[in-house]
């Protein structure tokens, strides 16, 4: 059976290592990659038509967080390739700071990519998936407990756990399985950029504490899904790390 899946911020980091581990399983796979930066996605795109030749990659340069762009490529994708029977959403931003050091327009970005633009991508495409399809969510270990330096990263990460549970819950009846992937730090240009601005307080937090590298939170989403199939006691896969 030929697969279709649907990754946000699969240009690099976690969402593209879960293209790659996707491409692995499903040779001939119909992938649709959405991301910021157009380079990133051409190189990508690439690299996967290497490993997976007969693949058909599509990508699409589009902010997701600006709602109209983001509905015309996820439609554009949908015309394409047809609606997908995975649908990941990776991508995601981070600014970390002292609340009151942080400018309200930087809250409200974080939020609008991390939280909004998962919830636009899932209100357009989930009514278009049928029984058997699965939605993955990238979370954060952030969102058990709050961190200081996170005071826009952690709520929008809490948010998105929230519509995890929810949508659990709301999809379970059509089929729609929902996991939600927990990971700490990982290996990824967004945590590289992040631990320049970090305040010391929460250099000193992290320090020490293991960093993942994005193939195995791609192993352990793609297990979660593989898990969550329709009747499964717990459809709501939690995967998490110490």
């Amino acid at each position: 059976m030929t697969r279709t899946a649907f990754i946000t911020g699969g240009s690099s980091g976690i969402g593209l290592a879960i293209a790659r581990a996707l491409t692995t399983r499903h040779p001939e796979i119909r992938l649709a990659l959405f991301a910021r930066d157009a380079s990133r996605l051409a190189t990508a795109a690439a690299d996967l038509r290497v490993a997976a030749p007969k693949a058909d990659i599509r990508v699409f340069a589009v902010d997701l967080s600006e709602d109209d762009p983001a509905k015309a490529a996820i439609g554009a994708a949908v015309q394409g390739l047809g609606p997908p029977d995975i649908l990941i959403l990776s991508a995601g931003m981070t600014y970390p700071g002292r609340w009151e050091n942080v400018s309200m327009t930087t809250h409200r970005a974080v939020m609008e990519i991390n939280f909004f633009a998962c919830l636009s991508a899932i209100a357009q495409l989930a009514p278009l998936m049928v029984a058997g399809s699965a939605i993955g969510l990238i979370g954060s270990a952030v969102s058990l407990a709050g961190t200081h330096g996170y005071a826009g990263y952690t709520p929008s990460k809490c948010a998105l756990h929230g519509l995890g549970e929810t949508l659990c819950i709301e999809l379970q009846p059509r089929g729609i399985t929902v996991t939600l992937c927990l990971p700490p730090d990982t290996d990824t240009p967004m945590l590289a950029a992040e631990q320049r601005l970090r305040p010391v307080v929460t250099r000193r937090t992290a320090a020490g504490a293991p960093v993942l590298a994005p193939e195995m939170v791609a192993k352990a989403m793609l297990r979660g899904i593989v898990c969550s199939v329709p009747g499964f006691p717990r459809c709501f896969a939690d995967v998490r790390w110490p």
